[in-house]
């Protein structure tokens, strides 16, 4: 079954691409096309494609080149199980995290939900911001 919304992020490079997001990060292939660099990759629930540039389709505005870092001023949320191994495993590989993992309280309504997380650029400049709940608590002031 397919998630409602999956991202789909033009790479520079796809092996590289998933070198880190399946040796590094922990996706896996479901499928991929390696003529057209393209690859399906999953993360628990959380799905996303990836497409090289220029190979197959690339969605590019005109004649303009998409240019590092790429989807600025967007940052794709994915849900974990556990965010600590997986900033552990970014720092074994000498990649530094854009935002360092952090307990961080929103709220909603009258309550505040939890996250514990943190956010890393891939290859391509795209930001990721991997998290696990914490649960939720009452909020600390009442609108």
């Amino acid at each position: 079954m397919q998630n409602a919304l999956i991202p789909e992020l033009a790479v520079t490079d796809c092996r590289h691409s998933l070198q880190f997001y399946c040796d590094i990060l922990g996706f896996s292939v479901l499928y991929q096309r390696p003529e057209e660099g393209f690859a399906m990759l999953a993360l628990g629930e959380a799905q996303l494609m990836i497409d090289q540039i220029d190979i197959g389709r690339t969605f590019g505005i005109d004649d303009e080149p998409l240019v590092y870092p790429h989807g600025r001023g967007v940052n794709l949320q994915i849900a974990v199980e556990k965010v600590t191994p997986m900033a552990t495993a970014l720092e074994a590989a000498g990649i530094a995290l854009y935002l360092p993992l952090e307990d961080k309280w929103y709220r909603r309504g009258k309550f505040e939900i939890g996250q514990r997380q943190f956010v890393v650029p891939d290859p391509d400049g795209y930001l990721l911001r991997f998290f696990e709940p914490l649960g939720t608590r009452p909020g600390s002031r009442h609108y």
